[in-house]
């Protein structure tokens, strides 16, 4: 038996290895392999983490979530405002922010026509523009008038600027009995019970319903025209 020495054994030569090495990373084999990993560090660089959203969608994102069409023939098909809510919950979208770009979409549409989308009483619905009031109100005119009598006018006036108002300053305003033009105007859902004064006796305070906003095309009371608004020459 003969013992092995260090003669014995041929080391590998590593300088010969890290040449052969070097060579290799040199070829376009490798250069290929290792261009698609680059390629694909940079790709996952750029990806917006889970539940990031680009400007890009979000600007386009609001407008395609909402069926305008069908949006149209909801507004086209009723007769009162429908609130935000209430189109979101007929159209099945979870929010109400599409509903307002889509509105925003269809008046974009109709910047050559003789209506729009307008907010009324809190709610959507389609009117036409102001400069066919004239000629409309022609149209209704016998309408509006068996519907108003003039005493209905002025006292539903007094109501609109002075609610809640009782009954008594009514009548100090217009200087006769309202009782039955008051009980008139509640049985067209446009005055309504605003509640009881502190005073002797609890007489009812009168007020405005959201009926008297959506028949003169208001948003809110603060839309009611101003006397300052009325001295102003029209333009």
């Amino acid at each position: 038996m003969r013992l092995v020495t260090d003669n014995d054994v041929e080391l590998p030569d590593q300088s010969q290895d890290t040449q052969d090495n070097a060579d290799t990373l040199d070829t376009p084999e490798a250069a290929q392999v290792t261009e698609p990993v680059a390629t694909a560090a940079a790709a996952d660089a750029s990806d917006p983490a889970d539940g990031d959203v680009s400007a890009g969608e979000e600007v386009g994102g609001d407008a395609a979530g909402v069926d305008l069409l069908a949006l149209e023939a909801l507004l086209l098909s009723t007769h009162h405002p429908l609130t935000a809510g209430r189109l979101a919950e007929l159209l099945e979208i979870d929010s109400t922010k599409p509903i307002r770009a889509g509105v925003r979409a269809l008046n974009e549409q109709y910047a050559e026509r003789s209506f729009r989308v307008e907010q009324v009483a809190g709610g959507y619905q389609i009117l036409t523009l102001p400069q066919f009031g004239d000629l409309l109100k022609r149209l209704h005119q016998r309408e509006i008038d068996a519907k108003l009598t003039k005493a209905a006018l002025e006292t539903l006036a007094i109501i609109a600027y002075k609610q809640p108002i009782l009954r008594a300053d009514i009548e100090s305003v217009r200087g006769v009995a309202c009782g039955e033009t008051i009980r008139s105007l509640m049985e067209k859902h446009l005055v309504k019970i605003a509640g009881r004064a502190e005073l002797p006796g609890r007489p009812i305070l009168y007020g405005t319903t959201k009926r008297f906003l959506e028949v003169f095309g208001l948003n809110n009371l603060k839309d009611l025209p101003q006397a300052d608004d009325a001295l102003k020459p029209k333009s």
